[in-house]
This record gives C-alpha cells, sequence and structure tokens, in this order.
C-alpha cells in the first residue's frame, strides 16, 4: 500500500485517460497541478500529482532520491520511492477504473526520472506515454529500462540547451535509447535553463490528445 500524499484534478465528465505529474526536486504536489489544466484545458483526463517521501532538509519541499551524482541515484533512496509509487500506480489505476494504456506519466526533473522509471520497469505495466520534462534516464543499480516490450509506448521529451543542473547530453541520450529501443519519441530543445519551456506546451498539449486518443474518444 502507497502512502504518499496526492493531490488531483478530476475531469469535468468521464475521464478519457489518466495524467500522472511527478514534480521534481524541492517542490510538493502542488507545483505541477496547474501544468494539468494546461496541458488537458478540455478537463477531458484524470490528473494526479504525487508528493516525493522524502523531505528536503532546510526546505519546505520534497524530492525523490538522493543525488550522489547526477544522472545516477543513491541506490537504497530510489528503491524505496520506486516501490511507493508503483503501488501509488497500482492503486491509482483501481480507484479509477483507468487502465496503464489509458495513461500518461509525466513529470519535470526528478519527477521525470520517475516517469521513466515506472514507465519503462520490466515488471511494471506499459503505459501509453511517457512526458518528460527537463530529465533523464536513470542509471542505478537494480534497475534497467526494458525497452523490447514496450514499442507501443510513445515518448515526449523536452530540455533546455542552457540547462546547468542536467545537461541536455540525458535528454539527447535518452532519445536515442528510446528511438533505437524501438519507441515512437518526439524531441524538443530549446534555449532555457532548468524549467519547462512555455514554447514546449502546445506541442506537448497537442502530443498528448494524440497519444491518448483524446478527438477519437471525443467522438465515442
Amino acid at each position: 500500500m502507497s502512502t504518499l500524499t496526492y493531490r488531483e484534478r478530476p475531469p469535468a465528465g468521464t475521464a478519457a485517460g489518466l495524467l500522472v505529474l511527478h514534480h521534481g526536486r524541492g517542490t510538493s504536489e502542488l507545483d505541477l497541478l496547474p501544468l494539468g489544466d494546461v496541458l488537458d484545458p478540455g478537463q477531458r483526463l484524470h490528473v494526479v500529482t504525487p508528493r516525493a517521501p522524502l523531505a528536503l532538509p532546510g526546505s519546505p519541499g520534497y524530492h525523490w532520491y538522493v543525488v550522489p551524482r547526477v544522472g545516477y541515484p543513491d541506490y537504497d533512496t530510489f528503491h524505496r520511492a520506486y516501490a511507493a509509487l508503483a503501488a501509488f500506480h497500482d492503486e491509482l489505476w483501481e480507484r479509477t477504473g483507468i487502465t496503464p494504456d489509458r495513461t500518461v506519466l509525466g513529470g519535470f526533473s526528478m519527477g521525470s526520472v520517475m516517469s521513466y522509471s515506472l514507465g519503462l520497469g520490466a515488471e511494471r505495466p506499459a503505459p501509453a506515454g511517457i512526458l518528460a520534462f527537463s530529465g533523464f534516464v536513470p542509471s542505478v543499480d537494480g534497475w534497467k529500462p526494458s525497452l523490447a516490450d514496450r514499442g507501443h509506448v510513445r515518448a515526449f521529451i523536452a530540455h533546455g540547451r542552457r540547462d546547468p543542473i542536467m545537461d541536455v547530453e540525458f535528454a539527447r541520450r535518452a532519445h536515442y535509447l528510446l528511438h533505437d529501443g524501438g519507441l515512437e519519441v518526439e524531441y524538443h530543445e530549446s534555449e532555457v535553463a532548468h524549467s519547462i519551456d512555455p514554447a514546449h506546451i502546445p506541442a506537448a498539449r497537442d502530443w498528448l490528445g494524440s497519444t491518448l486518443r483524446l478527438d477519437a474518444e471525443a467522438r465515442r
């Protein structure tokens, strides 16, 4: 059973899908809730934003795992967060009745790392898509991406070339890894630092609608 705190924004009517947004380091479940409204202005999706399990010392925010080196999460804290988030996703699918193939896992920074991790974990259900803003596919003992069985999973990657925290090369490596693994990847870069570039939002919104086939759902 997951003990993660979360917030959610239900759809205006029957949910056409589920969007789970994982926040970055030093913020909380409140940070990306407005992004759900921006990505889904028609309120067709059930949007959920969980809080990371670790309190950040000296800060009101939270984080998913300890960072000994960017790109290489701490083993213990990563796997504890992974297990808690896996339980959270499983309970969310059961509670809402929305299936993994109608779900997009997304996030910013550390939240993107967790989205990649849960979306590509070999023992985890494959989502419809992964929405990654300024993140990376992690290197950590005990976890590796499973790509051979994820060919139907779509990915949206956006990153800033001026990012001083997570270098843009992480995004480029993720792009190559997923594309070479058979996933359909939409990739964007721009001249921003460690942030979500507003210029990428229209493309992300279109990608989300296409991935969850929202236009087709609206006609049913």
